[in-house]
């Protein structure tokens, strides 16, 4: 497979560009810090990225481990798109093509292309299948069929241009710039290293053919998702920290919302852990009774 050049497109620059403008944005926190900017950071931070992204575009609408009412899916959709990564279709088409060629030549962000590469270098170099919604949409029939979601995707600043209105308004630019530059950058990298350190360095619990590994550190970065072993080995589980000690910060808001009853149907492996298999649990009890099942090993 021959890929393009990275920065041949015109797009490949807006990217870059935009990337580049929150960095040198994040720079300002060196001259507006305040404890209220940083806690506004803080949340914001597991608000985009632990909500948005891991709880929504990830386990969500990529795998559909766990069912939800319609209005809390666009409430996902629309923390994710505050996350400034992608639109919620662009950004699902993307990974679950990802799971499909894993670590293989066509994987869109493999580090055996590069760690640089895993990490950022592949956004600046999407090919056409990821990078037109006519073409990547096909890997996203179920959301391509909603009419919210197809808006959300062509128009998903909308949702970071008010919130940036809304900070500005509560705190000046103090809030502005922490609250969406530097928790901005924060989101970017603790995502990214999913896709790059996640299959370079930790440990493999599954078989899961390719190079994932489970990283203790990229765990608690991103709200779980670095016990990449064990999701790779089981892609529609809900839980990934498969172990005791393995947190899931993720998880433990997916089991808040079964409580909460905004979660069913949550999937989790069969007993024992092992070829992949889940199913969705019926009670919370059987989730619990799970949650003590420690995972197969080679």
């Amino acid at each position: 497979m021959i890929r393009r050049q990275k920065f041949s497109t015109k797009d490949d620059w807006v990217v870059f560009s935009w990337i580049a403008f929150m960095h040198f944005g994040a720079l300002a926190g060196f001259f507006t810090f305040s404890w209220q900017a940083l806690g506004v950071c803080l949340f914001l931070w597991w608000l985009t990225g632990g909500v948005g992204i891991c709880l929504g575009y990830h386990r969500y609408f990529t795998h559909r481990s766990y069912a939800t009412p319609k209005w809390f899916e666009y409430f996902l959709a629309i923390c994710g798109c505050m996350a400034g990564e992608a639109g919620p279709i662009a950004w699902v088409a993307a990974h679950r093509y990802h799971h499909t060629y894993s670590d293989q030549e066509q994987d869109p962000h493999s580090p055996l292309k590069g760690f640089v590469w895993a990490h950022v270098g592949w956004l600046f170099a999407r090919e056409k299948n990821l990078a037109e919604f006519d073409s990547y949409k096909r890997y996203a029939p179920d959301m391509a069929k909603d009419r919210f979601l197809v808006f959300l995707n062509k128009n998903h600043m909308i949702p970071a241009i008010f919130l940036t209105a809304i900070l500005y308004f509560l705190g000046g630019w103090p809030f502005v710039v922490w609250g969406m530059f530097v928790r901005s950058v924060l989101v970017y990298h603790s995502t990214w290293l999913v896709n790059s350190a996640s299959h370079v360095w930790g440990y493999e619990t599954f078989k899961a053919g390719d190079q994932s590994k489970n990283n203790w550190w990229v765990a608690l970065l991103s709200f779980g998702e670095g016990w990449h072993n064990n999701h790779h080995a089981f892609q529609r589980s809900a839980r990934h920290g498969m172990r005791w000690w393995e947190l899931d910060m993720t998880y433990r808001t997916i089991q808040l919302l079964w409580v909460l009853g905004l979660a069913k149907q949550i999937h989790l492996p069969v007993q024992p852990a092992a070829n992949g298999i889940t199913r969705p649990v019926s009670e919370l009890g059987d989730s619990a009774k799970l949650e003590l099942v420690e995972a197969a090993g080679h």
